[in-house]
């Protein structure tokens, strides 16, 4: 009875204790918490979260020029959970570049992070319509990208992202024409580069379905939003079909 009892004791400490697997960053065995996404402690306290947003359209921490720039903003705000520091180019790198799908859980949870900031502020501008329905959406990729990648990153953070706030994830955009990396282009080529890349879905009634609303609150996700070009494109084309307040939600800035 003894060695029963002890056998039970153990089994329920085990569960409660810190688990001992690999860090999908260092890939050390350490003690792992639940509450830091399957990183160990110090990779976990690495995270370069963003706390406060300066510029009130796209969350940098600082001056930012692009928005600044831009003649025209479509989406109202976006906001972005983490600083795009060597340590994150690095975790990005080895899921979207090297297929480490197990990453995805650990940015779509860092994605929540990017909604709470993005809600934080939205409490002081009203709402289009209080009967506006919300969904996610993403950005999408060419068929040639999804063919070398075998996945759309942004797509994998959207559905994570959906699943913990409950909000329902739909594929309202698709590409229609493949262009080079925007992250080795100037200002200017990636605004040239982007005009009529996106298009909306042929089914994209069907997807938002009848409703009473006559507005949508439309979420875009997007794993590093670096000028706006792409995020602003997307919000573009949306809002040329349908009545919606457009935000984005991006991993990394």
């Amino acid at each position: 009875m003894r060695i029963l009892i002890k056998k039970v004791m153990g089994s329920v400490a085990s569960l409660l204790s810190p688990l001992r697997k690999e860090c999908l960053l260092c890939k050390q065995n350490s003690t792992l918490h639940v509450n830091e996404f399957g990183l160990c402690h110090s990779c976990y306290t690495r995270i370069p979260w963003i706390r406060e947003a300066l510029c009130p359209t796209c969350g940098r921490g600082g001056f930012c020029t692009d928005c600044q720039r831009r003649l025209h903003s479509y989406f109202i705000r976006s906001r972005s959970a983490v600083r795009y520091d060597e340590t994150m180019k690095e975790l990005l790198a080895r899921y979207k570049y090297r297929g480490d799908e197990r990453l995805r859980t650990v940015l779509g949870q860092m994605l929540v992070h990017s909604y709470h900031l993005l809600h934080k502020d939205r409490e002081t501008f009203p709402s289009e319509s209080d009967s506006a329905k919300e969904f996610i959406t993403f950005v999408p990729v060419s068929e040639r990208r999804m063919i070398e990648r075998g996945f759309n990153q942004a797509e994998q953070m959207a559905v994570e992202l959906g699943q913990r706030i409950g909000i329902p994830v739909i594929p309202l955009l698709k590409r229609s024409k493949h262009t080079d990396k925007q992250s080795f282009k100037k200002r200017s080529e990636r605004l040239d580069d982007l005009e009529h890349v996106f298009e909306v879905n042929d089914s994209i009634h069907e997807y938002l379905g009848k409703s009473s609303a006559t507005s949508f609150v439309i979420y875009i996700v997007d794993d590093v939003y670096t000028t706006g070009s792409t995020m602003n494109q997307c919000a573009k084309v949306l809002r040329e079909y349908i009545s919606a307040e457009v935000f984005g939600l991006t991993w990394a800035r």
